[in-house]
């Protein structure tokens, strides 16, 4: 039977629980190694069919740029795929932008899963993959759909089996756009790359990653976003009071505490209201993304 929408569609955040920038391409590109999860703190999407093969994104909540990356996600597995129908995108925001959350990439992903199934093309998840990979460099991880370490410039993916965890995560008022760190003259690009296999694994990694402590390396990017935004050191310094640990995700603002694993966290959300401006909540890891199974 023919689908005429699909609702409450989840496009979950994700951190980086390491980030490492190992080097860059001739072309500028940076080349990166970097343990992503999914998170429960996520934005919701509505796609409905149209016929008349028209795409139109609908805005409830903040109002997004005009061609954001859902519609540019949209037209891509459009012209990709032949589909001569549409369909109106509905967006309920609650992923804070500029946060290094994924919420622009993980709305792309979702856009391609949902429509994926809505307008009947069954691509399988490697096509997804390698149209996702022209749209940002996150945006193939959440096609994927589960934990895993991303290289290169975000088309290497290696699922590993992680265990589930609990993180405090909080983002001060300011967003950070990514060029301004990857632009920073400060900005280091020789971290040691991780290997997974063979005689030279890292065991390190390996032992943290199994056991689900997510001490393991570092943000490189975090020194050059507390210059840039010092409202970071601020929150990783609160959340290292609070939890005795913090690390920056992505290319921030947002900072992250691990406060436990399993399913119920060591440690409570703090009584006291957040200083002004910050947003946060207890997030815990999923296990694969709520529509993974939306492609082959």
């Amino acid at each position: 039977m023919a689908l005429s929408a699909l609702y409450d569609l989840p496009a979950p955040a994700k951190l980086n629980l390491f980030l490492h920038v190992v080097g860059r391409r001739s072309d500028g590109y940076h080349l990166l190694q970097s343990l992503f999860v999914l998170i429960d703190w996520a934005d919701t999407l509505h796609l409905e069919l149209r016929q008349d093969g028209q795409l139109a994104r609908h805005d409830m909540g903040p109002a997004l740029p005009a061609q954001d990356l859902c519609l540019r996600a949209a037209q891509a597995l459009q012209t990709a795929s032949g589909c001569g129908l549409g369909a109106d995108i509905h967006i309920h925001k609650q992923v804070p932008w500029g946060a290094g959350l994924g919420g622009g990439s993980s709305d792309a992903a979702t856009v391609l899963l949902g429509l994926n199934r809505l307008w009947g093309l069954h691509w399988p998840r490697a096509r997804l993959a390698e149209l996702a990979l022209g749209l940002g460099a996150d945006v193939p991880f959440f096609i994927e759909g589960q934990a895993a370490l991303v290289e290169g410039i975000g088309e290497r993916i290696t699922p590993l089996a992680v265990r589930h965890g609990c993180f405090a995560v909080i983002k001060p008022e300011p967003a950070i756009p990514t060029a301004a760190i990857f632009g920073h003259p400060g900005l280091t690009r020789d971290t040691k790359p991780v290997i997974l296999t063979g005689s030279f694994a890292n065991a390190q990694l390996l032992d943290d990653w199994r056991a689900g402590s997510y001490s393991f390396g570092r943000n490189d990017l975090q020194a050059c976003a507390e210059v840039v935004c010092p409202e970071v050191a601020v929150v990783a310094d609160w959340l290292q009071k609070q939890h005795g640990n913090s690390r920056m995700s992505g290319s921030g603002s947002a900072v992250f505490a691990h406060v436990g694993s399993g399913v119920q966290p060591l440690a409570a959300w703090p009584a006291e209201p957040l200083p002004r401006g910050w947003v946060g909540r207890l997030c815990l890891s999923l296990a694969e993304h709520p529509l993974r199974g939306f492609a082959g």
